[in-house]
């Protein structure tokens, strides 16, 4: 295929028409023929136009129309004023949005803003991407109360929007360029979506992947007929490998997300659903480094400034929703990485730049609400998203319950590479996110007969779906134990019920420490003095778990573990540390030595009850709103 040459930073684009395989109506009439004539108009009425007319007045052409090139993007630079956040920084309500620092809006910004609407009107998208379905969720909309559509990019020839970034990218690069081949950094979506556009236009392409990555999607990108080389630990070292590679090799270096090509090109999913949805009033979109969102909104904003978008990301990952907060990039100094495809430790300068221009905010969404949100998708299409692609949609049910939307919603489900393993996890923490059941604690006399008599109180409003208890030394047994619920207020109403009989309850189910390792363990506390629990994130691969040993141990007694594989490139382990006050420093200097994200998760109360201090005596817990537990 012969390739426009381009002039950086944006190039020369395809005509409507072109050699390019273009989006079509059920009658065959080409969708960029029919905006070619007008793609120079900014005039909304004009552009919506040309999108809504029926296919019965089109003619299909006969002729390739002219080449349609698109002047400098003019490019606000907001980099180099970057601050050093944690997620836990900023902690929303459920449902709410963050505030948007605006910047002043100049004449370049609307220049800009034209820039994106007409370099989307004529992005090369379609030779490998397809026109997603938008789907309405009668089964989501009738149980939460929310009439939400699914904007399907999960069901793209890579089970992801990225390929439409990536090859409207590629496709502007000259012929001597894609000679010399492309390279990317990726762990996911965007790699696959680099092969394929690759294979497509017949270029050499080498993805770059952190060691860490999981085996399936490696070999998704090799079957694609890339090259995979492995390297760094982390995103951030396989970035830096990449980069240098391209520059040695006279390589191209396709971003994940900040480019203003690849924005464009995840630009058309927004042109696609204002197309597919005319009534359409909210658009929840899942936000990583902000290339799907910037180009959602870029073309929406322009043709439906009416229409709220919105971004969704992981409460642990909320790089944008601080970035957007501060007015400035803020970089994370950890990140969860549950939902990888939008776990990014920092946006992207172009990303920022038009959200903090377009974007009506970002609010966040728990790990278990990200799990319920693929079960629901699930029920209703039965297709399994990733968790990134279900972040949207758990979005869009939290805020349009807690707001009471009526109109419209969309929900892009922007991918499904889901590795099976993952799924027990996923499939454990939905029903908490759906509030279809609750972990809790309670403490209750190591006598004959309170056994029993305890079984007879919860079972009075509730079913047990699992129970973990071991008999210790102690006067009291620590009980920690799920049951199966309807409704909050039938949760509200055991817990009151127990607390009235003397048993101290609490509700542990968003305790992370509890859900992903404590109740899966059964035992109690040995008395060990001076120790401390830590939750790690040990790299998955070979020798990882050494390089941790190597830093810890011999000076460190390892007193307890937990660990299971969820799939994820970084295991979650569990340990239990012996470790005396005046050591304490030491051990902080050890962990970090590591290059691994740790936190001390000590004071979590099931820990403390079930494995810490507690049982010995040493301490006292808080337990409801007022009562304490003291050991005796």
């Amino acid at each position: 295929m012969a390739a426009a040459t381009c002039a950086a930073p944006c190039g020369v684009y395809a005509a409507a028409g072109a050699s390019h395989r273009s989006l079509r109506n059920r009658d065959g009439a080409s969708f960029r023929a029919r905006v070619a004539s007008r793609v120079r108009s900014r005039d909304p009425v004009t552009v919506l136009a040309a999108i809504t007319d029926p296919p019965s007045k089109v003619t299909p052409p006969t002729v390739q129309g002219p080449a349609v090139t698109l002047p400098q993007i003019p490019i606000h630079s907001t980099a180099g004023d970057i601050m050093d956040v944690f997620p836990e920084d900023m902690i929303l309500e459920p449902g709410e949005l963050g505030t948007v620092s605006r910047g002043v809006m100049r004449a370049e910004d609307a220049e800009r803003l034209n820039w994106y609407l007409r370099a989307i009107l004529t992005a090369n998208v379609y030779d490998v991407a397809v026109e997603s379905p938008l789907e309405a969720a009668p089964k989501i909309t009738e149980k939460y109360g929310v009439k939400i559509h699914l904007k399907r990019e999960d069901l793209q020839p890579v089970f992801s929007f990225k390929l439409r970034g990536a090859y409207n990218r590629m496709a502007q690069i000259s012929e001597e360029a894609l000679a010399k081949g492309v390279i990317c950094s990726s762990a996911g979506n965007h790699a696959q979506g680099v092969a394929l556009a690759a294979k497509q236009l017949g270029c050499d392409a080498v993805i770059c992947m952190p060691v860490t990555t999981p085996g399936i999607k490696v070999e998704a990108v090799r079957r694609l007929g890339a090259t995979v080389a492995l390297e760094g630990e982390n995103y951030d070292a396989c970035q830096a490998y990449a980069k240098r590679r391209a520059e040695e090799e006279g390589r191209t270096f396709v971003p994940p997300f900040d480019d203003p090509l690849v924005v464009a090109g995840q630009g058309t999913v927004g042109m696609e659903v204002v197309r597919q949805l005319p009534s359409v009033e909210y658009v929840f979109v899942p936000v990583g480094g902000g290339g799907l969102i910037s180009g959602i909104a870029a073309y929406i904003k322009s043709i439906r400034p009416d229409v709220k978008v919105i971004g969704v990301e992981p409460e642990g990952a909320n790089a944008m929703l601080q970035s957007l907060h501060h007015g400035k990039i803020c970089r994370l100094n950890k990140v969860d990485g549950f939902a990888d495809g939008v776990a990014v430790r920092q946006v992207g300068d172009v990303c920022f730049d038009l959200c903090q221009q377009l974007v009506d905010g970002v609010m966040t969404v728990k790990t278990d609400e990200i799990c319920a949100a693929i079960k629901d998708v699930f029920n209703e299409t039965r297709s399994i998203l990733e968790p990134a692609g279900a972040v949207a949609v758990a979005g869009a049910k939290l805020y349009g319950q807690v707001h009471g939307i009526e109109g419209d919603v969309v929900a892009i489900t922007s991918g499904a590479n889901m590795n099976f393993d993952r799924l027990r996890v996923v499939s454990q923490l939905a029903d908490g996110g759906l509030k279809k059941e609750a972990t809790l604690l309670s403490v209750i006399p190591e006598r004959n007969g309170s056994f029993k008599h305890f079984v007879e109180l919860v079972g009075a409003d509730v079913n047990f779906t699992e129970f973990k208890y071991r008999v210790t030394e102690s006067a009291d047994a620590v009980v920690l134990y799920s049951v199966g619920v309807d409704d909050e207020k039938e949760l509200e109403n055991c817990i009151n019920n127990l607390r009235e009989n003397g048993i101290n309850t609490e509700n542990l189910t968003e305790d992370e420490a509890t859900q992903m390792h404590l109740r899966h363990m059964v035992g109690g506390s040995t008395g060990v003095s001076n120790e401390r629990c830590y939750k790690v994130e040990v790299p998955e691969r070979t020798g990882a778990l050494d390089t941790f040993l190597d830093a810890v141990s011999p000076k460190f007694q390892i007193t307890m573990t937990h660990y299971r594989s969820d799939g994820s490139a970084q295991g979650k382990v569990l340990f239990g540390i012996k470790v005396p006050e005046t050591e304490r420093e030491a051990l902080t200097q050890a962990l970090n030595s590591t290059e691994m994200q740790w936190e001390d998760m000590t004071d979590s109360m099931a820990f403390k009850l079930l494995y810490g201090c507690e049982r010995s005596g040493a301490c006292e817990v808080n337990f409801g709103a007022d009562e304490k537990l003291t050991p005796p």
